[in-house]
């Protein structure tokens, strides 16, 4: 773990404008002091053989110095080979181009041709050109130049410090935690000021009792900055009487007001009222009240019964459409309604929560997020309320935990789930764990990072962490993403083997079209869908509902992948129709290459999850996506897939 704490201190290092202090550091890796300053020691041997050094500044803290450019790159070379180095992947997409570039470029301090570039990354000259001028536009941002001489190319030209600054957000492999979420925004406010913000906040539900993710508590943070800011620009926002009214009598429009007392006094801002109930709609988008022992009965009187009602409607027109067998899940019918209260007010106030799971969500839980989708037309049907696809992707959190608690094989290592984002997640998380160990994996709870230090850790073996944990525990943590990828599950426990599904029961030679030339999205929807209807399979709606879902949420995955399917099961059977491109088209956002177009059986009853699982598994695989790319015969194909 030592290694990731040094890279985050040279990093903070680098993008200092001016010595750092130890607590500052301690406080970014949540250590002691002491662990800092022998992280320092560290790092200063480091540095020392590559041209380097950490100057401790008496009364200040801490500064990088460096005599040697040539050394220092060398080795921010070596401890910024990330992932595509690794896999021996070049990037393929123009903004994976782009990231590419700027580190190269940040990297040398020789002049670099054209023709140089071009080759390393088998591109035309042309390609590089285009890709330069994003490069040189994202540079602009950090004050940094493209200093070009004829005959020997060009390299990179601004102030030092600018330079490093920049490296310190480009070079390193940034996974987000909590603090970095924090460092990502920091530009809204200086970063005592953030600091401050966010301890009040802690201190303030530690003290009311309300419980917070840690996503939540980075939106409020953000929230208050960006309020903090618009008040000092005399902008301030405008809420309607009738709708104060209401949060008024809230407990939490209390605690909003004491964290805008603390705040005023901190920053010496003065909020207006309305700011004060925006706050306490953050504070009340965050109630949970999960208790399952409750009756469905119990429940409604906890719950608004407007909310309740939906949420039912909900669950029933999910069952209808999908078959999932959880309707009656408590602790679903909880999650929801739950999540809608706030998701209904954030609709209301035009606050657009973002989601930093959404692509995660929909590669890896597939029918969860088409279920999310028909909850979302639920909404749309009973409120006029369009929801955004980032609400979509909470909600299809909830369900997929449901169809995981369907799934699992219930009953005990003993171990803790340390989550960044909340209940609806780490609920995902949990019951992903249980039903793929079952018996063999007792799960005592989820905890938040920041409360990880009241926990008591005696009963366990293991931690679960779903962000990168710094300090040191007396047993031993496993990161894992919250979506569980492939590798997480290895990790957690090598002994157990899982059977996977034939690879081609899905699909047939008639059904494969491979190195098409389309140029968009409708061409290629619309050719598998005349294709499918020749054949017999589907009949003539199939290919408007696949439009009308798309127009809901688009189903590109990233890794060149799209996964379109109709709104509503349509078919008697499930199968796939799968067309690969010459070259990548654009999909709403994303690059696509390689489509399967999905046809669940309607009224299906079989068990998806398997099928699903195995798609999951290309979309997650970039060398297996890039060799399906090449596959000239369906023979090919086969063999790939198999492997």
């Amino acid at each position: 773990m030592g290694n990731g704490r040094i890279i985050s201190i040279l990093r903070e290092l680098m993008a200092a404008k001016s010595p750092l202090t130890s607590d500052y550091l301690a406080s970014v890796n949540q250590v002691t002091s002491r662990t800092v300053r022998s992280d320092i020691k560290e790092l200063d041997t480091l540095l020392s053989k590559h041209g380097a050094a950490i100057k401790s500044v008496r009364g200040t803290g801490y500064e990088l110095t460096v005599q040697n450019e040539q050394l220092f790159r060398q080795l921010l070379q070596k401890l910024s080979d990330n992932d595509s180095a690794v896999q021996g992947i070049l990037p393929s997409l123009p903004e994976e181009r782009v990231q590419f570039l700027i580190n190269r470029l940040l990297l040398t301090d020789q002049f670099v041709k054209l023709e140089e570039l071009a080759d390393e990354l088998y591109i035309s000259k042309s390609t590089i050109q285009n890709d330069l001028r994003d490069v040189k536009k994202i540079l602009q941002n950090y004050g940094i130049t493209l200093e070009t001489r004829p005959n020997y190319g060009f390299r990179l030209k601004g102030e030092e410090a600018k330079l490093r600054y920049c490296m310190s957000e480009y070079l390193f492999d940034r996974t987000e935690t909590e603090l970095d979420l924090m460092n990502a925004n920091l530009s809204i406010l200086p970063k005592e000021e953030m600091k401050v913000i966010r301890a009040i906040i802690l201190e303030q539900i530690k003290e009311n009792d309300i419980s917070l993710s840690d996503i939540g508590l980075n939106n409020l943070i953000i929230h208050i900055a960006i309020a903090c800011k618009r008040i000092r620009n005399k902008n301030y926002v405008s809420l309607y009487p009738q709708e104060l009214k209401n949060i008024i009598n809230q407990k939490e429009y209390v605690v909003a007001a004491n964290i805008v007392l603390e705040i005023e006094r901190g920053l010496h801002v003065v909020f207006p009222q309305t700011e004060v109930a925006y706050i306490a709609i953050h504070l009340l988008g965050t109630k949970m009240i999960v208790d399952t022992d409750m009756s469905e009965k119990e429940i409604k009187t906890v719950i608004n019964q407007e909310v309740y009602q939906l949420t039912i409607s909900m669950l029933d027109t999910i069952e209808t459409k999908l078959h999932l067998g959880i309707r009656h899940d408590k602790e679903l019918l909880i999650g929801i309604s739950l999540h809608l209260k706030p998701a209904i007010n954030r609709y209301r106030y035009g606050m657009n929560l973002r989601n930093p799971m959404l692509d995660a969500i929909k590669s890896n839980y597939p029918l969860a997020f088409q279920a999310g989708v028909v909850a979302g037309m639920v909404i749309k049907r009973e409120l006029g309320i369009e929801i955004h696809e980032n609400e979509i992707g909470y909600l299809a959190l909830h369900i997929g935990a449901a169809i995981e608690r369907k799934n699992m094989g219930n009953e005990p290592k003993r171990c803790m789930i340390v989550c960044a984002s909340g209940v609806g997640s780490s609920k995902l998380l949990y019951y992903k764990l249980k039903s793929k160990f079952g018996s063999k994996l007792e799960i005592l709870g989820t905890t938040e990072y920041y409360k990880l230090h009241q926990t008591s850790l005696h009963a366990l073996d293991f931690l679960i962490s779903t962000i990168p944990i710094a300090d040191s525990f007396s047993i031993p943590v496993i990161e894992v993403n919250t979506i569980l990828g492939g590798h997480d599950l290895e990790k957690i426990e090598k002994i157990i083997v899982e059977q996977t599904s034939p690879p081609f029961e899905y699909t047939n030679e008639k059904l494969v079209f491979l190195q098409e030339k389309f140029e968009t999205k409708e061409q290629v929807l619309h050719f598998l869908g005349d294709k499918l209807r020749t054949l017999g399979f589907v009949n003539e709606t199939f290919i408007d509902s696949v439009f009308e879902r798309e127009a809901v949420s688009p189903t590109c995955f990233g890794n060149l992948v799209a996964i379109p399917h109709p709104m509503i099961p349509q078919t008697d059977t499930t199968f796939w129709t799968i067309c690969t491109l010459q070259k990548p088209i654009m999909w709403e956002d994303k690059h696509v290459q390689f489509v399967c177009l999905l046809s669940v059986q309607k009224n299906s009853t079989e068990d998806l999850q398997k099928m699903y699982k195995l798609l999951g598994k290309v979309v997650d695989d970039r060398s297996m996506v890039q060799q399906l790319l090449k596959c000239k015969s369906y023979q090919e194909f086969i063999e790939v897939f198999s492997n």
